[in-house]
């Protein structure tokens, strides 16, 4: 039977998503996450959209795609998951021997949040002759009630790895989703959902921006709105965004996604502009708040503790698994890598 000091500091945990504790405003974070990651055989794995302390100390660094890989294949003992919710959800799913914890557990995410499962459910049963294709960026419980999961990054190859005449229903993105219908020559059927940063993007703002710097290229994310989509030199996801910069000849980029993507480009391409594209509200940043709530004091604590776990029944792991498997396993056979 655990104690009360543990049973406190879950409950603690559980209410703010992390310890209410004084830290050593001398201490080294970066040594201190070292030593631990030696001490408890753990491993950090961040997304492109945490802030440049969490990359730096990171073992791996990616999109979604690239981090089911890294979560999939990792001998770690733990799993400190440096992103959002439904991603640790995800290295849990592949990982149901392994401790997975997640810095702030109210690191969550908006779009997930536009799919809730009873409803999602209701749809799916008025379908049932639809296959259901469904964003990894959802909840556990919607991709237990999927059949395939995909990312940004292999969306395509997921798609057309069915029968042209296939019924498709699309979830939870809408703006993914009308973009692959363009792409793959579909009519899937999409989910009404949309992520709150892509969205607020402003195209009359990114026009403005451009005529400023006529030499900078548009790159854009396929959850963006399809009237910013339309202006993009390039489209795609975080991983392939990245590429693109280190790759294309151009010196300046007009960058419509999470702005926690630059900090590796810059890195990637030093001599190269990066610009973060404006959205349309009075802020000029385009952060997403739930990536951003994760900090590293808390990666610490979360390592030094071991607390929040993600902590899932087993029929809805097994559930959520099949789909993910399947995903991963067509991304092998097409050669994708995510980064």
């Amino acid at each position: 039977m655990e104690n009360f000091a543990l049973a406190s500091a879950k409950k603690n945990l559980n209410n703010a998503g992390f310890l209410d504790i004084d830290l050593d405003v001398k201490m080294d974070f970066f040594e201190e996450i070292q030593r631990l990651k030696k001490e408890k055989n753990a491993v950090v794995l961040a997304h492109y959209y945490q802030e440049p302390d969490i990359q730096d100390v990171a073992d791996y660094i990616g999109d979604s795609l690239g981090l089911a890989q890294a979560a999939a294949k990792t001998t770690a003992d733990m799993i400190v998951f440096a992103g959002v919710h439904f991603m640790a959800e995800t290295a849990k799913i592949l990982n149901p021997g392994k401790k997975v914890v997640l810095p702030d557990l109210k690191a969550g995410c908006s779009l997930a949040d536009s799919a809730p499962a009873p409803l999602f459910k209701k749809f799916k049963e008025e379908h049932p002759d639809h296959v259901v294709i469904s964003y990894i960026n959802c909840t556990a419980e919607i991709k237990a009630l999927s059949d395939i999961i995909c990312t940004s990054s292999n969306a395509e190859k997921i798609i057309e790895s069915l029968p042209e005449g296939q019924p498709i229903i699309f979830a939870p993105d809408k703006n993914l989703g009308g973009y692959l219908n363009k792409k793959t020559g579909r009519n899937m059927l999409l989910w009404n959902g949309a992520c709150m940063v892509h969205e607020i993007f402003s195209l009359e703002k990114i026009t403005r921006l451009k005529v400023r710097h006529p030499e900078a290229k548009v790159i854009a994310h396929p959850e963006c709105e399809e009237a910013v989509l339309k202006v993009a030199d390039f489209i795609g996801s975080t991983t392939q965004l990245l590429k693109y910069s280190q790759t294309d000849s151009s010196q300046a980029y007009i960058v419509v996604t999470e702005s926690g993507i630059l900090h590796q480009m810059q890195k990637e391409s030093p001599l190269k502009t990066f610009i973060p594209a404006p959205p349309d509200n009075n802020c000029a940043c385009n952060d997403c708040p739930y990536m951003k709530l994760n900090t590293l004091e808390k990666v610490y604590l979360c390592m030094e503790y071991e607390l929040p776990e993600i902590i899932m029944e087993e029929n809805l792991r097994e559930a959520a698994r099949k789909p993910m498997e399947r995903m991963l396993d067509i991304s092998r056979k097409a050669g994708l890598i995510g980064g």
